[in-house]
């Protein structure tokens, strides 16, 4: 697989990202893209995206500790990604 393959895999449409929330809190989600995830800092989960496809299912969610949030807010600041909504 190509570096251009990869990347039109994990693009998500904008105009489904302007509307994605997290299905617990309902807030907004930070997309970054080079760990194929939906974050939410306030809860400390992260949701997949596979293929492009965001799995927004709380099971299919995962607990991110302190340690790895902070590593994605950097990302996140470093990147100027902004939230969903």
């Amino acid at each position: 697989m190509t570096n251009n393959d990869k990347d039109s895999l994990l693009n998500i449409d904008p105009s489904l990202l302007a509307i994605l929330a997290c299905p617990e809190d309902k807030g907004p989600l930070w997309f970054v893209e080079s760990e194929s995830l939906l974050f939410n800092p306030r809860l400390q989960r992260s949701y997949p995206v596979i293929d492009g496809i965001p799995v927004m299912l709380i099971q299919e969610s995962s607990p991110v500790s302190d340690a790895e949030a902070q590593r994605l807010q950097g990302i996140i600041s470093s990147q100027g990604i902004n939230p969903t909504f």
